[in-house]
């Protein structure tokens, strides 16, 4: 017995590395933070009397040729105060089966704000991850599809060139969306959050309006780089809010899987090169609870300064 116990120590520390090179199972730590605070969600997270209703459309069902084989569902939230007259401006956020409901109640946020002329109207369009297969599974929920952490840890512009150049277009076919780069947001969390990230990077004439929660700037798929890109970089017109916890994902013998020092990385790089940003840090872990009570704030401070909002 006491060979066995040596055995497994001798295994534990000579292949420490092994559980942290697996994808994190994030879909469990939905809404549980890791530490002692505990957040609240605040009224202009939650449906208020007086407030005009917006309506959600979907789930809708795409197939990408871009991202070839792969089905997803998306989402459409389309505020009271939309006309088609009038470019709306847009936010997309990924993994929408948990952007529109959960702890983080994007829609419902967008609805007070926009009715308070918080932010702008805005065209909310919430995207799951693409499934490989021909149908999407009905039974997955708010679980990840199985081609998430290829579409979204990856570097490069598959994603955005099948959001720029197939999903836009198709929700323009219905809505009045504005071309304005800066009238346009995108944001998710975790991997969803590197994937905005990267879309903006890759495509500043499409989007220059970034959400970041408990961003995933490690190396699943080689996203640790960033913050080298970034200090490397001539600065794009991007405007950045990044939100992580403290215990977000520790990882000392692994600092490029670590989500809380990358996150610290990437935002040092951020003000090094001068970029437009606001870093938010809690005491949490991966968790999306944080993020979501800071929603109505963050969406404040994207557009503060757009024409039409509230001084």
């Amino acid at each position: 017995m006491r060979h066995f116990l040596a055995l497994l120590v001798f295994l534990a520390l000579a292949f420490p590395a092994f559980t942290q090179n697996q994808p994190p199972v994030a879909s469990a730590l939905r809404g549980v933070p890791a530490a002692g605070t505990e957040y609240r969600h605040g009224p202009d997270s939650s449906p208020q009397d007086g407030v005009p209703k917006g309506k959600l459309e979907g789930p809708l069902t795409f197939k990408s040729e871009v991202l070839k084989g792969t089905v997803r569902q998306y989402w459409i939230y389309v505020p009271a105060q939309y006309t088609p007259d009038k470019p709306a401006c847009v936010l997309v956020f990924q993994d929408g089966q948990r952007a529109i409901g959960g702890v983080l109640r994007v829609p419902q946020v967008m609805e007070n704000l926009i009715a308070k002329k918080e932010m702008p109207v805005t065209i909310g369009i919430f995207i799951t991850p693409g499934h490989k297969g021909d149908e999407y599974p009905a039974d997955l929920g708010t679980k990840n599809p199985n081609n998430r952490s290829v579409e979204y840890d990856s570097l490069g512009d598959a994603y955005a060139k099948f959001l720029c150049d197939e999903l836009l277009p198709e929700v323009g076919k219905k809505y009045n969306l504005t071309k304005d780069p800066a009238g346009r947001c995108i944001g998710g969390a975790s991997s969803g959050a590197i994937c905005a990230f990267t879309v903006a990077w890759e495509r500043p004439d499409q989007f220059r309006k970034v959400i970041s929660l408990i961003g995933s700037f490690t190396n699943l798929r080689g996203g640790h780089v960033y913050p080298d890109l970034v200090l490397k970089t001539d600065a794009k017109p991007i405007r950045i809010y990044v939100q992580d916890g403290e215990q977000d994902n520790r990882s000392p013998r692994r600092p490029d899987r670590d989500w809380f020092l990358q996150n610290q990385k990437m935002v040092a790089a951020l003000k090094e090169k001068g970029y437009d940003h606001q870093y938010v840090l809690g005491d949490g872990g991966h968790s999306d609870l944080h993020g979501g009570t800071l929603m109505p704030d963050i969406l404040r401070w994207i557009w503060r300064d757009y024409e039409g909002v509230a001084k």
